[in-house]
């Protein structure tokens, strides 16, 4: 009869208020689709198993790639540099960090070195101010500039570049490690010291043909 007695009571307050208890069971509602999809979200993202990403520096590319599916992880090239000091096709960076704690099947970044320096087109640097020259030069790659003074009346402007004591043409390609000089106009001699050279032909020759006759 108390049993009977309870469930008459809900059933007539849920006649008298019939939105409250619409409303009470969307919130039950929805905290159940909450819970459902938290578990759900928890189990596809594998919450609380991770993987620590190993060491790849100084494998070859083939001997990281292998490593890493081993550790549950995937492996994307993203870049390659050249340097002559380590072997062709080296891991030389990786990105994350060995080490790091990372979720199953990330992708690990791998820098290698590259089986050929990188090359670069030479532009035309010619009436360029050395200031413009070095700025354009590092602006394509190239870090190992030198500069030479030569006799010319366009001074402190560019007159051209050499790479191994060839002059380049603009467009010329060569190693982006490779070091360029620039060669700078550094004025015409003073008109005395054109003077001074100019007698001290004269006294040769004449001197010449004194020992002639």
């Amino acid at each position: 009869m108390e049993e009977s007695s309870r469930l008459g009571k809900y059933k007539d307050f849920i006649k008298r208020h019939p939105i409250l208890f619409n409303l009470l069971l969307m919130f039950i509602a929805g905290c159940g689709v909450v819970w459902i999809t938290l578990v759900a979200l928890d189990v596809w993202t594998g919450h609380g198993k991770y993987e620590v990403v190993p060491n790849m520096r100084g494998l070859t590319y083939n001997q990281a790639t292998a490593a890493l599916a081993a550790a549950g992880l995937k492996v994307e090239l993203s870049d390659s540099i050249y340097d002559e000091h380590t072997q062709p096709g080296t891991v030389l960076d990786q990105s994350p960090r060995p080490n790091t704690k990372v979720k199953p099947n990330r992708v690990v970044y791998l820098t290698v070195n590259a089986f050929s320096p990188k090359m670069v087109s030479i532009p035309n640097l010619a009436d360029m101010s050395l200031r413009q020259a070095r700025s354009v030069l590092e602006g394509i790659g190239i870090k190992h500039i030198r500069e030479h003074y030569v006799p010319s009346e366009y001074r402190d402007l560019v007159i051209g570049a050499k790479f191994n004591g060839i002059s380049l043409q603009p467009g010329a390609r060569i190693p982006a490690s490779a070091t360029v000089t620039i060669e700078v106009g550094g004025g015409l001699p003073d008109e005395e010291d054109s003077v001074a050279v100019a007698e001290a032909i004269s006294e040769d020759i004449e001197a010449s043909e004194l020992d002639i006759n």
